[in-house]
């Protein structure tokens, strides 16, 4: 548990110093990457609606003006970035300090869950996951967007190479895939899209009705 708790300070220290240049940092992989994932995912979004890992708030402009937004992020500063780009953007959001892998909400109370790449980053992403399942209400929306495992495996050979270092520095995995672990879970996949070798995986799973 000490060891845990002691990953867990040092990777949540290391959010909060990338919090002042993670829209930099991101906008080379938003524009040769990522597409409109963010605007594919979040235009699905409906109801109650919680998007776990937040950031500084990228997904915010996308949602429709509908949705009753809860957002949960692990870093203080990345929440505070998201806070500042919600009031500017005029976006109404509870945003919240929260660890993904024990949301602090009741079992079924979100329509829609939203997390985009961030479960490379979380330390159990299968508990994440369940906590995710836990909060979704039946018949709920999980829209999930993640850098994954290549479907060529030079690129995974790259991958597994980077992992050595990513891993152990900053908590960041390049060869997980939350879609088999979704699935696994009971979850009806809807809409699906990978591409860039594999390496990009967006959809939209609906959870068994009650």
């Amino acid at each position: 548990m000490a060891d845990s708790d002691g990953r867990d300070l040092r990777l949540r220290a290391y959010w909060d110093r990338q919090a002042v240049t993670y829209d930099r940092q991101m906008a080379f992989a938003e524009r040769r990457f990522f597409g409109d994932t963010r605007e594919w995912l979040c235009r699905q979004a409906s109801g109650e609606t919680l998007e776990v890992a937040i950031g500084t708030g990228l997904n915010l402009a996308h949602y429709p003006d509908d949705v009753r937004l809860t957002g949960v992020e692990w870093s203080e500063a990345m929440l505070a970035a998201a806070g500042r780009r919600a009031r500017s953007l005029g976006v109404p959001a509870d945003l919240r300090q929260a660890d993904a892998q024990a949301l602090p909400f009741p079992d079924a109370c979100f329509d829609t869950v939203v997390c985009t790449f961030a479960l490379c980053a979380i330390p159990d992403a299968l508990r994440a996951l369940a906590e995710m399942n836990r909060v979704l209400r039946p018949g709920g929306l999980l829209l999930l967007a993640d850098h994954v495992a290549s479907s060529s495996w030079p690129i995974r050979v790259l991958q597994a190479a980077a992992d050595l270092v990513s891993v152990p520095l900053q908590g960041e995995h390049f060869r997980r895939r939350p879609l088999p672990l979704v699935t696994g879970m009971g979850f009806a996949v809807e809409r699906h899209h990978r591409f860039k070798l594999g390496v990009i995986e967006r959809f939209a799973a609906r959870k068994p009705a009650a």
